[in-house]
């Protein structure tokens, strides 16, 4: 059974004020399961005042208690992770076992900022003078609101609750309306394990009207937003008119260059199995694969074969390895996306259409010779959508890879060490990872450059964006 979902508010679950809902969707079937409560104006300052008040407690809690109290709600959401999984799964879509995957990864993302929090150190900074003390302080930034995608309902939220709480802050987190339920069963943990009343506080509705109504509060000293690239530059436009400190992790396009020396069945191999994770609706998907002419052919062949032994369906049947995509939305959009990549003289290896008329499935897809001009070589495509194009020297390939205002991730499969330090070096990314797919791991750092937003969402420089930094300097009398 779907769960009954409510918002969270100063320590008490309800369905809000103002009455309104909204149906969540079966991505599978595109039928109801349920429904999401929207926040209003007065749920919402309620939920402001809320972290004001728990922030000014949670701060002095010190960094151990903390830490214990964030150990168990991660025990928890491991404990609940078949539970939350088949929820999520209902809900988002994603196969069964990548959702459980996604919960034990946040049970591990939670101990490492707990573990973080205990070791925000500042610093004695040697002084001029005799008797003279200068000490750099580390404090916590203050309440903060949190914007949260459906693509990883509970992996994005956690990265945000977790730095928040191991700093010191308090949160109010919008999560999202499509994938609601795993979500509040993440809050539903840290409350449980001992988080006081009003540190976390989830709240649902029209997304730009709590942003624009939460940003511009005074109680509100920092934003952190998960999403696409135009409304991470509206919110960071929004928060720098107030002067609020902000983490934007936004879209991205992330080329995939594989060199003449690669291991092509290797490459493949990886290359597909990431990019049909979560249907391609990962904002670190490789999404432009740039194949070297000498082995392009053979790599297109391979590649084909991995793309057609996915096997599309429920992610609640064991053997599913690619669900649904998460909305009717996403459907338009890989429709668009080939049908204009068709036009300009694209070539569809396999896939290309809608599968079956229930539920939101696409196929896996498979596109060759597309021009740069197409649609899917600039924007970022969020679908199981797999374009294919030969490159002839490193020069070349570079200055593609780099052509577009994105910057999250980048990868390359080669077999020489002189080519992955240059390439490595020459990619205009936040993240690189190379033969391998070595991102987001709790105590990696995890951002973008570019239209790609700023900040990290991982590693220790997540924490210090939820910290302010306070020097000071003492004489003794």
């Amino acid at each position: 059974m779907y769960p009954d979902v409510s918002l969270f508010i100063d320590g008490k679950w309800s369905k809000g004020s103002s009455g309104k809902a909204d149906k969540v969707l079966n991505p599978a079937t595109g039928d109801p399961i349920g429904e999401v409560p929207h926040a209003s104006k007065a749920d919402l300052d309620h939920a402001i005042a809320a972290a004001e008040k728990a922030f000014r407690a949670w701060r002095q809690v010190s960094a151990f208690e903390r830490y214990k109290i964030m150990r168990k709600a991660a025990d928890l959401l491991r404990a609940r992770a078949d539970e939350i999984a088949t929820v999520m799964t209902m809900e988002q879509g994603k196969p069964v076992a990548e959702a459980k995957l996604e919960i034990m990864n946040g049970g591990d993302l939670i101990d490492w900022f707990a573990e973080e929090g205990r070791r925000a150190y500042g610093r004695v900074i040697p002084a001029r003078a005799n008797g003279v003390y200068q000490l750099v302080i580390k404090e916590p930034v203050g309440p903060v609101a949190g914007f949260t995608p459906w693509n990883f309902p509970v992996n994005q939220a956690v990265r945000k609750i977790s730095c928040a709480l191991a700093a010191g802050c308090s949160i109010i987190v919008k999560g999202p309306e499509n994938t609601p339920a795993s979500c509040a069963a993440l809050v539903r943990c840290f409350a449980e394990a001992g988080v006081p009343a009003g540190a976390v506080n989830l709240v649902f509705g029209v997304p730009g009207e709590i942003s624009e109504y939460l940003i511009p509060s005074p109680v509100i000293r920092k934003v952190t937003f998960t999403g696409s690239v135009p409304v991470g530059k509206h919110l960071a436009m929004l928060a720098g008119k107030y002067m609020k400190r902000c983490t934007m992790e936004l879209g991205g396009h992330s080329p995939a260059i594989v060199f003449e020396d690669a291991d092509v069945d290797h490459a493949a191999k990886m290359l597909g199995t990431a990019k049909f994770r979560n249907a391609g609706q990962v904002c670190v998907s490789p999404t432009r694969l740039l194949v070297h002419e000498s082995i392009y052919g053979k790599f297109v062949d391979r590649f084909v074969e991995v793309t057609k032994a996915v096997k599309v369906g429920s992610g609640l049947e064991a053997d599913t390895k690619m669900g649904p995509l998460a909305h009717s939305r996403r459907i338009d959009a890989m429709e668009s996306f080939v049908s204009d990549a068709v036009a300009k003289g694209a070539k569809i290896q396999t896939g290309g259409h809608r599968k079956g008329n229930k539920g939101f499935f696409f196929e896996p897809t498979v596109m060759t010779d597309v021009p740069l001009d197409a649609k899917i070589m600039n924007e970022e495509p969020f679908g199981p959508l797999a374009p294919i194009a030969p490159f002839k020297d490193f020069d070349s390939v570079v200055s593609e890879a780099n052509r577009l205002p994105y910057g999250l991730a980048a990868y390359a499969f080669t077999k020489s060490a002189k080519t992955a330090a240059a390439v490595g070096s020459a990619f205009e990314s936040g993240m690189v990872s190379i033969n391998h797919f070595g991102l987001a791991l709790p105590e990696v750092p995890f951002g973008g450059v570019k239209d790609s937003g700023y900040g990290s969402e991982g590693g220790t420089e997540a924490l210090e964006a939820y910290l302010n930094t306070k020097f000071v300097s003492q004489v003794g009398l």
